[in-house]
């Protein structure tokens, strides 16, 4: 990927405020560009409006209010940004713009369910933006068995780390719309939201992800769990993960696919037959009429597929809606290579049940991309319910409830 230098940009108030310039030069690691003279200081507070840019060094606190978020913003310096419930922030789109925090970053957005905190763009374009990614210092195991790897999100990071229990904040009630925006050469993508790393000390609920043109979802490994998440219309895959995340404590997990989406949840390991599966109670996928893959005549249409050794222990999981389209087959489960079968299908550190399985084609059997070893079968469980979660405008965008499928 080309490589740009981005100016070191400082939060901009609509009351300017006179300083001193300077011209510095910060390597981001996103293409080409110039050097430009910038304001030399930030303010510690944004009091209701103003523009959110640059890199955050020092605590920050943003309250209530409408807010203009322009370009990469990098949290660093054990640096906090502090966000109100009801702040909203109108993305820049006319460059890639996007919220990262850093390995020595922190974040604390504590929306409420009547008020969000909120990530929008006005054109309201799917790919619009590059959404928010958090890196932290939890472990990993990407390809080889490697305990660090680079980010494929353009902001060449490496990630991994050796404190599982690592807290990188809290994000509540937040809410990212119309992100997943192409890098590089455009065949790759950012995630509307994506946890490089992320350790267990860090609190994730009540989550929303709208129409992104990637994945709702990604963890490249990392221990944190995630309760109360919805991803609505997003194109690739609802749920993604790899690097042998092994988050225990995740519930109430809910995709609704639209228009065009892929897997409702993608697992893999990276390869690692030697991993420890993560635990998701309550897992709600609903697979809208209509709805295509990204790619024509593409197999990723089924609900959930493992593949490099990928695992999960999933519990009252619904899934609904995952029909055939063309040559192409809809599965509950799918399973994508011999290996997965045998180290984790066969050892138990796959398994969907209870589930239910409605309105969509081959019920009763798993799926699998090879002659298996066993095929798995399965009855509908007639205990099995939807995901409950609390309504409210954090779950409704231009007027719809993005929780109607859940009633």
């Amino acid at each position: 990927m080309k490589r740009r230098f981005l100016p070191l940009v400082t939060l901009t108030f609509a009351l300017t405020i006179a300083l001193n310039s300077c011209t510095i030069e910060v390597n981001d690691g996103l293409g080409d560009g110039t050097a430009v003279t910038t304001p030399g200081t930030t303010e510690s507070v944004l009091s209701g409006s103003g523009t959110l840019s640059g890199i955050i060094s020092k605590d920050l606190l943003i309250k209530k209010g409408n807010y203009t978020l322009d370009g990469i913003v990098k949290v660093t310096n054990n640096a906090t940004i502090t966000i109100e419930a009801g702040a909203t922030f109108n993305v820049v789109t006319t460059k890639t713009s996007g919220l990262v925090i850093l390995q020595d970053g922190n974040i604390n957005a504590v929306g409420t369910a009547s008020e969000p905190i909120v990530f929008t763009t006005s054109t309201k374009t799917p790919g619009d933006w590059g959404g928010i990614t958090i890196y932290g210092n939890a472990p990993i195991k990407a390809v080889n068995g490697n305990t660090s790897a680079l980010s494929e999100d353009g902001n060449n990071v490496y990630y991994g780390g050796n404190n599982a229990n690592d807290n990188s904040g809290t994000m509540k009630f937040v809410r990212v719309e119309y992100a997943g925006k192409k890098i590089g050469d455009g065949t790759s993508e950012t995630n509307s939201m994506t946890f490089y790393a992320v350790g267990a000390g860090t609190t994730l609920e009540n989550l929303v992800t709208y129409k992104g043109t990637d994945d709702g979802y990604e963890f490249f490994g990392g221990t944190v769990s995630a309760k109360n998440i919805v991803s609505y219309g997003n194109f690739d895959d609802s749920f993604d993960w790899q690097d042998a995340w092994s988050g225990q404590n995740n519930s109430n997990w809910y995709a609704f696919q639209t228009g065009t989406g892929n897997f409702g949840m993608e697992i893999e390991a990276s390869g690692n037959a030697d991993n420890v599966a993560p635990k998701v109670s309550n897992i709600t996928l609903i697979r809208d009429v209509n709805t295509n893959p990204e790619s024509a005549n593409s197999p990723e249409i089924s609900a959930i597929q493992f593949k490099k050794h990928g695992t999960g222990i999933f519990s009252n999981v619904y899934i609904s809606g995952y029909k055939n389209i063309g040559t192409q087959k809809a599965y509950s489960v799918l399973i994508q290579d011999a290996a997965t079968e045998t180290s984790q299908v066969n050892t138990n550190k796959i398994a969907v049940t209870p589930m239910t399985y409605l309105n969509s084609d081959n019920p009763g059997v798993w799926g699998y991309a090879f002659s298996p070893n066993g095929a798995k079968v399965f009855t509908n469980a007639t205990t099995v319910t939807k995901v409950v979660l609390t309504p409210g405008a954090w779950a409704t965008v231009d007027g719809v409830n993005l929780l109607a499928g859940l009633q």
